[in-house]
């Protein structure tokens, strides 16, 4: 067998262009163009996502970003609208959740939008309603933590 010679292989490959840390430029949408939010991820390059327009629209990732920018259920896009397939879109970009939130500032997205903010976040109590919607286990643990937030020292020692 060949000796190896190279560098490394499609791991090292992979980590060359990480210089996206960077803030870049926000991108506004454009005539032919929606913002949009994910709601699932149907595998094969596709999601369906809700435009802001109010029509659901199956998304079509495109290759340059195939593999590279991960997309999950909630994220906000952009797309581009179709001459000829009204039901269908092509995402363009996705944004970074400061993005979304600037946007949302900016007046671009409705203020009924709800961005992912993740777990760091928490919920308020008026979110309490939202956490039905989540798993037992998640339910649990917020219920666990409501607990542990209301308990004072006295209490502490017997747990």
């Amino acid at each position: 067998m060949p000796k190896n010679k190279g560098k490394g292989g499609k791991n090292r490959k992979r980590g060359k262009n990480e210089a996206d840390d960077e803030k870049r430029e926000l991108v506004f949408k454009e005539d032919g163009q929606e913002y949009a939010q994910v709601l699932r991820m149907l595998g094969n390059g596709r999601c369906e996502a809700t435009c802001i327009d109010g029509t659901k629209r199956l998304c079509h990732i495109r290759g340059k970003m195939h593999k590279k920018v991960w997309i999950a259920a909630g994220d906000i896009i952009l797309v581009g609208l179709r001459d000829y397939q009204d039901d269908k879109a092509d995402v363009i970009l996705k944004y970074m959740p400061d993005e979304a939130r600037l946007l949302k500032a900016y007046g671009e997205l409705p203020e009924n939008t709800r961005l992912n903010e993740g777990i760091a976040g928490g919920l308020d109590e008026e979110d309490e309603g939202a956490a039905s919607g989540c798993g037992p286990r998640v339910r649990k643990l917020l219920c666990f933590a409501k607990f542990v937030n209301s308990m004072d020292d006295s209490t502490m020692r017997y747990v």
